[in-house]
């Protein structure tokens, strides 16, 4: 696929950046971003995207969330990789990919219940490519994608609270809702597919079906606090950012993970601010305008 204008990731750019937002600061009060998420308090509610391999390693990547007093999405890597993310404190939620070995996502699974993750989750469109329809190696496993009945068994096999990635449809998250998720990450993982439809754009009409009981986390494109409010006001309880951390992880490490979420975080803070919004649930969708002329 040569055509440039078929890059997920553009697209979703183009989509945010035609958001525009309405200013109301008549009785405004300074605004906080706490959250509650899985029952645990946060300082914000943008929290590391599930990014795996990182040159610096992964167990960095976690501290700088918990540093920065926010939760950390994880992607790729064995159980050995995630106990040291648990190890520095962090709150993490493990993204699993859908291997064909069944026992090798049920012992991952069984790993982040005991050593203390708060929350797992399946990569579940990274087994589907083009080039590739049933099976991808590309994480050198092979991974196929997952019966309903497989889901609902994954489900049930654990305690912790359990989310799909890359979801993008009203179908879909209806369906992970009817089996027993608790929410759902919506994404289009990093241009896997072409012409995918922005996560952001699909926000609100997912949010009136699934109703506001079922976790949304939005990804995909959030390069700073501005885009987070966006999604925040569309209908997310939460929101991931990962490429706009890789350049500070590796120039910083943890540190650096942890100023640039606290800047994403101030940047949130000051868009509450300016639209009358108190606390994130308190931020209102009717400030968010599509500048279709953008």
């Amino acid at each position: 696929m040569n055509n440039p204008h078929a890059n997920s990731d553009a697209i979703a750019r183009k989509y945010l950046d035609s958001l525009v937002i309405e200013q109301r600061v008549l009785g405004a009060v300074t605004p906080s971003a706490k959250v509650t998420f899985l029952g645990r308090e946060y300082e914000t509610p943008i929290m590391t995207g599930a990014l795996s391999h990182l040159k610096n390693g992964m167990a960095g990547y976690a501290e700088g969330a918990r540093l920065a007093g926010a939760a950390a999405c994880i992607g790729m890597g064995d159980n050995e990789v995630l106990g040291a993310c648990l190890d520095t404190g962090a709150s993490v939620v493990k993204i699993i990919k859908p291997y064909a070995d069944r026992d090798e996502i049920f012992s991952r699974l069984r790993f982040a219940e005991e050593h203390g993750a708060i929350a797992v989750g399946m990569d579940s469109g990274h087994a589907i490519k083009p080039e590739s329809p049933a099976f991808d190696t590309i994480v050198g496993s092979p991974m196929k994608l997952p019966t309903l009945d497989e889901l609902k068994e994954y489900i049930s096999s654990t305690k912790l609270p359990f989310f799909f990635k890359d979801i993008l449809s009203v179908q879909d998250a209806l369906l992970a809702r009817e089996i027993g998720a608790a929410g759902v990450i919506l994404s289009h993982h990093h241009d896997l597919m072409h012409w995918a439809v922005p996560p952001i754009f699909l926000l609100p009409e997912i949010r009136r079906a699934v109703g506001n009981d079922f976790i949304l986390i939005a990804d995909g494109g959030i390069e700073d606090g501005f885009d987070a409010f966006k999604a925040l006001a569309l209908g997310a309880d939460m929101v991931c950012t990962g490429r706009a951390l890789m350049g500070p992880y590796a120039k910083e490490g943890a540190q650096g993970v942890a100023a640039a979420l606290r800047t994403m975080t101030d940047e949130l803070l000051s868009m509450m601010y300016r639209t009358n919004a108190a606390d994130v649930k308190s931020i209102d969708s009717s400030v968010i305008h599509e500048a279709r002329w953008l």
